[in-house]
């Protein structure tokens, strides 16, 4: 027996929403923008097999990737219902880079414990898992957040809940909205990411972070797509980390010369993402992006649609 799971990138924050919005992305085109875990058949407790573009990237002892804390998870989980993991061989293609503000972490945990989920027959239900996952990355992070383990396994525009047993909900995607996401190809560590936030923000920022958030997903509900667009901003870390971004603020300028719905990092970046209604200008501020903001042979820049579908399960 064998499965394979695919994990889409997704966007953290989705700027209006610091820590409790995320969204998760799918190109146009048939570019993977994902991690995919294989669970076969082993002959061992755990082995781990890595490829794909930014497999190099990955520390080389397999027990100190973060899959092997996802399974370790999983093993910890069948243990409280008193069963057992079965012997398997683990692949990971690891598609997203490291430090790119895509959910490159959550995207392999969330690939590894759908994998592991679907090769047992599903032993966690749907919770069960999102909690794990969420567990798992604020071992990277420093503490628990779900704003890209919701989306990428559930798809859609997640926002986080955590109240009454409900971690997050779905909002409402606009259909027609193209989201340009790319990545320049350099690294921003969510540490130092974190540490250049002020430690207390003004009542008048508190103020607008409630009402715009507030008013992105009453426009979200209502389909008032303009409306929106107008909150989609970000007056908590932006402000702070575009500084870290080499050529964010020509990308905003060039953005907005387009007729640029939206602009903002992705989750603590250093990606970017532009948000477009007219395709044939979202591809024209691509190729300005390949060309003016990709510092490097690792960066890529993509059109995309929000990802519905979240993390996808296939029989090998």
């Amino acid at each position: 027996m064998a499965v394979s799971a695919y994990a889409p990138a997704s966007i953290g924050n989705v700027s209006v929403g610091f820590d409790i919005l995320g969204a998760a992305l799918k190109p146009i085109t048939d570019q993977v923008l994902g991690d995919v875990v294989e669970v076969h058949d082993g002959k061992e407790e755990f082995e781990l097999e890595s490829d794909g573009w930014f497999a190099g990237k990955l520390p080389q002892d397999p027990r100190k990737n973060i899959v092997y804390d996802a399974y370790l998870g999983f093993r910890d989980f069948m243990k409280e219902k008193g069963l057992s993991v079965k012997p398997f061989r683990m692949v990971l293609h690891k598609n997203l880079p490291v430090g790119s503000g895509l959910g490159s972490s959550a995207s392999s945990i969330v690939a590894a414990v759908a994998a592991l989920n679907a090769f047992h027959g599903y032993p966690m239900s749907r919770d069960e898992a999102l909690r794990l996952m969420g567990k798992l990355e604020g071992k990277i992070s420093g503490s628990v957040h779900y704003d890209n383990a919701a989306p990428c396994y559930l798809g859609g525009i997640q926002l986080m809940v955590e109240e009454r047993d409900i971690i997050s909900e779905h909002v409402p995607a606009f259909s027609d909205w193209y989201w340009v996401s790319c990545y320049p190809g350099i690294q921003v560590s969510t540490s130092e990411a974190r540490s250049i936030l002020p430690k207390e923000y003004s009542r008048k920022d508190a103020i607008t972070f409630a009402r715009q958030l507030a008013v992105f997903i009453q426009a979200s509900h209502t389909g008032n797509d303009l409306l929106a667009a107008e909150v989609l901003r970000d007056v908590i870390a932006e402000p702070y980390r575009q500084k870290l971004i080499p050529g964010f603020q020509e990308a905003r300028d060039y953005s907005r010369e387009q007729g640029a719905l939206a602009m903002g990092i992705s989750g603590s970046g250093p990606s970017i993402f532009i948000v477009m209604k007219d395709l044939e200008k979202a591809e024209k501020v691509q190729e300005w992006l390949k060309q003016h903001f990709i510092q490097n042979e690792d960066g890529f820049c993509n059109i995309c649609r929000i990802c519905e579908e979240g993390t996808v399960i296939t029989e090998l």
